[in-house]
């Protein structure tokens, strides 16, 4: 395995997100050069939500009821076509419109027993975390806990540029606060050691010991799991709670999120789960991958240690997306209009937590032996949850492990993103991650 693809794994928790669409591999995101002293580059403000006001504007509940047979069998049709290009074991695929619900589940939990795939399986989402955490600090700011624009320097110290990195750059990615998994040394560790239990403390003893990226804080995108750990010592320091406890004061209990669990430490994982699988860090072979569902999600923290299932999900994401239930009116415009388009108009955007293209808002997820998308779209009320037992991407992947069975004709994606874009394009609005 090459140096480049031992880098990737880890921004996994990760895994990325979106601007990118997603992959099994973090994407540098797109990234600006130069010195911290030189002039800024200011990124364009993204349209991609085009009414706001709309988004904000629904909150009727959807309903549960089986959809349309027609607008059934386009999806089913899509998200099988999706899943057979993946090298997953399994699937579970949920969409919710105003016209309805679809929610199947396909191939098996267990390859070594043939379970099959249900729908209330647990998931570990990974960095699907990161829009918890990033909804959790709007809701302190919308309370006066907390601004936006305060420095980290406020809250934590020894952070690189401390005081000109402010919590919004740290939320929408800008912060040029190295990721902690891109530590050779700590990933070394990690790969060594999967099933070992990681301390916030020593996250960012990681990512701050490294040298920040090459530009002034909030002029460029770059991925970092450091940014999302810091997040979660200020939401600890100004609420005097940890942070499961202020995610469930906050966030679970008022949406009734009842499957969704952050494991603090744990590797436990609720029945029903799907074992999952992964190629990562030289663990398995292409024809037999490694399993790693009792790997230790410690690492991720508040960037990716989160689990759920895919009901929770569907109830989070257009939550997240419209506010309802959660922020005020204006603090949820804010988080609409919060992208930033650093490659170009059209090419999606991050913004406070969460991504953007075409419409779509939300993230993906990932952690080794496991891959979940999780978008709304504003354009039409619909949210599409994907989730899968497996990272290992398919198609012509140059510097990520493949199975022995990879179709080469396709891009590089990832399993859950693959199966999301799927059925996006069939319903009309179609995703395009960036290419890896």
């Amino acid at each position: 395995m090459t140096s480049t693809r031992r880098a990737t794994p880890i921004a996994l928790a990760a895994a990325l997100l979106l601007l990118a669409g997603c992959s099994a591999q973090p994407s540098t995101g797109p990234t600006a050069s130069g010195s911290a002293s030189a002039a800024p580059v200011v990124p364009a403000v993204s349209t991609c939500v085009a009414d706001p006001a709309a988004v904000v504007a629904r909150t009727a509940d959807l309903p549960t009821t089986a959809m349309p047979a027609d607008l059934t069998a386009t999806i089913e049709k899509a998200a099988k076509d999706g899943f057979a290009a993946t090298a997953a074991p399994g699937a579970v695929v949920a969409v919710q419109s105003p016209k309805g619900l679809f929610l199947t589940a396909y191939g098996v939990a267990d390859p070594k027993t043939d379970a099959p795939m249900t729908t209330d399986v647990y998931q570990r989402v990974g960095s699907i975390t990161k829009p918890f955490t990033g909804t959790l600090t709007l809701l302190l700011a919308a309370d006066g806990k907390l601004s936006l624009d305060d420095p980290i320097s406020k809250y934590v110290d020894g952070v690189p540029r401390g005081d000109k990195v402010t919590i919004r750059m740290l939320a929408d990615m800008t912060s040029s606060v190295t990721s902690y998994t891109k530590d050779d040394a700590w990933q070394k560790i990690f790969f060594a050691e999967p099933t070992r239990v990681w301390t916030p403390d020593e996250l960012l003893k990681a990512g701050l010991a490294l040298k920040p990226q090459d530009f002034a804080p909030g002029t460029a995108f770059d991925y970092s799991n450091t940014n999302t750990v810091l997040l979660g010592k200020v939401i600890e320091k100004v609420t005097g709670k940890s942070y499961q406890d202020a995610l469930a004061e906050k966030i679970l209990t008022p949406l009734g999120l009842s499957h969704t669990i952050f494991p603090a430490g744990s590797a436990a994982f609720p029945d029903p789960h799907a074992q999952g699988f992964t190629l990562q860090g030289d663990h398995g072979t292409p024809a037999d991958p490694a399993n790693a569902t009792d790997w230790n999600p410690s690492w991720g923290w508040t960037a990716g240690e989160l689990i759920s299932n895919v009901q929770d999900l569907l109830h989070f994401g257009r939550a997240e997306a419209t506010g309802a239930g959660l922020l005020p009116a204006k603090q949820q415009i804010e988080r609409l209009t919060s992208f930033r388009e650093f490659n170009g108009p059209g090419n999606g955007g991050y913004g406070l937590g969460w991504g953007c293209q075409n419409g779509w808002v939300g993230h993906t997820g990932e952690l080794p032996g496991y891959n979940t998308s999780m978008f709304y779209s504003t354009k039409d009320d619909t949210t599409i949850v994907t989730m899968v037992n497996s990272d290992i991407p398919t198609g012509s992947c140059a510097d990520a492990r493949t199975l022995t069975d990879n179709p080469t004709d396709l891009p590089c994606n990832s399993p859950a993103t693959r199966i999301f874009t799927s059925i996006a394009t069939a319903l009309g609005t179609p995703f395009a991650p960036q290419k890896k």
